[in-house]
């Protein structure tokens, strides 16, 4: 979240992520020693969208939104709320999460409005990975990654996502490098999603949802699936 990039400190916590992949604070390591102006850059320009207005003046916690399971099943059962919700519970995880694998005290010192935006993108995540369709297996966080580094100009994200890729490519092979271009030509093309009033967004049918922010299937990770599958 800082500003001076700490290129010793992002290679450190890679390599001890590449030991042990359940490491997840390690990402929030890499990603706060080589972000630059990312976040500043991003809080900035959602400041200055309508949503991004009411968001502040409101203080909105999309935590809360999202850890409410209570008012997300009583959604329709086609809404962007019920997959996100149904993606939850078959994966086995909660809303707050990441919540853990963060280190607060990197929110705090960024004054309150600023934290408020950090802490809102780091929560939509998975929401993400409902939307896109791309699994919690490694290729689908990796090429979340490539979509994510697109969108936030993150260079801790675009580090991890290459990293993967070249890990990744030893079993799936070179087409991997195609999907994650893909991933990140797809996040390019999209709408801006870190601005997303996704408390309205959870109430709407997720394929409407879906073309709204111009979200294509994710084909080539698909088609890649295939082979790891029956993979010995």
């Amino acid at each position: 979240m800082q500003q001076r990039l700490q290129p010793l400190v992002a290679l450190r916590a890679i390599r001890r992520l590449i030991a042990d992949p359940e490491q997840t604070q390690e990402v929030f390591t890499i990603i706060r020693a080589l972000s630059g102006p990312a976040l500043r850059d991003g809080y900035q320009r959602f400041a200055e969208t309508e949503t991004g207005k009411q968001v502040l003046r409101e203080q909105r916690s999309l935590l809360d939104t999202l850890s409410d399971q209570d008012h997300l099943e009583q959604l329709p059962a086609d809404s962007l709320g019920r997959h996100y919700l149904g993606y939850l519970r078959s994966e086995g995880l909660t809303a707050a999460g990441l919540v853990d694998a963060s280190n607060e005290d990197d929110y705090d010192e960024l004054g309150p409005n600023m934290a408020l935006f950090a802490r809102r993108q780091r929560d939509m995540h998975d929401l993400w990975h409902a939307l896109s369709q791309y699994g919690r297996d490694e290729l689908g966080e990796a090429l979340l990654l490539a979509f994510t580094y697109a969108q936030t100009k993150n260079r801790g994200i675009g580090f991890i996502c290459f990293v993967g890729l070249c890990k990744l490519a030893e079993h799936y092979g070179a087409g991997v490098f195609s999907a994650g271009w893909c991933a990140y030509r797809d996040g390019k093309r999209a709408a801006w999603l870190p601005a997303q009033d996704w408390e309205t967004l959870l109430t709407l049918p997720i394929e409407d949802v879906r073309r709204q922010l111009r979200l294509p299937e994710p084909d080539l990770y698909w088609n890649l699936q295939v082979p790891s599958a029956t993979a010995v």
